[in-house]
């Protein structure tokens, strides 16, 4: 039962990588694809009835850990607990650049509210991935089933941020903002799809890098990942649908046909995360104190009645949270124009944009 539960975690937490990462992504990116108001507008408009739903993906997998893995819950955020906090603030601060934009209109407040949604977007992308690339390395888990790490090491104690979690999460911040170019191509027309289009191929080309070295990083870094491999070669299928995806960005941006693009992305996201997770396997947070004192599925995790109970809820709930998001996305697919006038009324809660003067 617990290894079905940390299947579930696992796919809970990539439906959230891969749909709150594109209006991460969006985010990122706006500032370089869009070159004034009305288009950035038309950027935060692809996101804008979706971003919220998104990120209730992110909270149902935190709820996952609470109630399937608890020790793993209680020492990860009591050790982490500093960058947690910043991860909260950064959450807040792009929750609020996001909406107070269409309640505050002056184009000193716009351009603060664009810097702060792309600056805060950038911000927890990295700190997503140097938490992954921490929980890939391991941490230094003591007797009592403790640990602290400060935010930078000394040398002779690991730090929250070092050579590998910093690559992590350079990583992320290419693949998200390729993930977020990606969608934006494909939700828009005109001189902003064709930035974007362009920023993906530039983002492409440092994904296919950082991958590469995140990849030969981990395999020297965490000798357990070779062994897991070694033992179950099929999680390879899960490196080669990253690969295949990654090749899929590529070619589908050459051909222009961006909804394929965005879904080569998404399994190119999906296929890294699980070949990380799959890879640690029975592993939840490895310890380099040893591996005594790792956590583990088999000793993380919460009593064999209360997962299958819980199990049950857990089914309706995840029902309700997919219907609703494929209702969202059918009613509300199709292209955005910045002249389009239903746009306003579908899309934001902006007043409608003044129409362009000639040159």
């Amino acid at each position: 039962m617990a290894t079905i539960w940390f299947v579930l975690a696992a796919g809970m937490i990539a439906a959230y990588v891969v749909l709150d990462g594109y209006d991460l992504g969006a985010g990122i990116v706006h500032l370089f694809v869009a070159k004034d108001r009305r288009e950035r507008t038309l950027v935060l408009r692809t996101i804008t009835p979706f971003w919220d739903g998104n990120e209730v993906w992110l909270i149902a997998a935190g709820g996952v850990l609470v109630l399937a893995f608890p020790r793993l819950y209680a020492t990860a955020f009591s050790g982490f607990y500093l960058p947690l906090m910043l991860v909260l603030w950064l959450l807040l601060g792009r929750a609020l650049s996001i909406e107070l934009r269409h309640q505050l209109h002056h184009p000193m407040w716009d351009a603060l509210h664009d810097r702060v949604f792309a600056v805060t977007s950038a911000l927890l992308v990295f700190a997503f991935g140097v938490a992954l690339g921490n929980v890939v390395r391991g941490v230094p888990i003591d007797a009592d089933g403790r640990f602290f790490l400060p935010l930078w090491g000394d040398g002779e104690r690991l730090g929250v941020l070092d050579g590998y979690t910093v690559l992590v999460g350079v990583a992320a911040l290419a693949a998200v903002a390729m993930h977020g170019a990606t969608w934006v191509a494909f939700r828009v027309e005109g001189d902003v799809q064709a930035r974007a289009r362009r920023f993906a191929r530039r983002a492409a080309w440092a994904v296919v890098a950082t991958s590469a070295a995140v990849t030969l990083a981990t395999l020297a870094i965490q000798p357990h990942v070779a062994t897991r491999l070694a033992a179950q070669p099929w999680i390879l299928a899960c490196a080669a649908l990253a690969v295949a995806g990654l090749v899929g960005v590529h070619l589908f941006l050459w051909r222009g046909q961006d909804g394929r693009a965005f879904l080569a992305s998404a399994g190119y996201l999906v296929g890294m995360l699980t070949s990380a997770v799959f890879g640690l396997y029975p592993y939840v947070l490895p310890a380099t104190t040893g591996e005594a004192r790792a956590l583990t599925v088999a000793n993380a995790c919460s009593g064999d009645v209360a997962m299958r109970t819980a199990l049950f809820w857990w089914v309706p709930g995840i029902a309700l949270a997919i219907a609703y998001q494929v209702f969202a996305y059918r009613h509300l697919r199709g292209k955005l124009r910045a002249d389009d006038a239903d746009a306003h009324s579908t899309y934001c809660r902006s007043p409608p944009l003044p129409a362009a003067r000639p040159a």
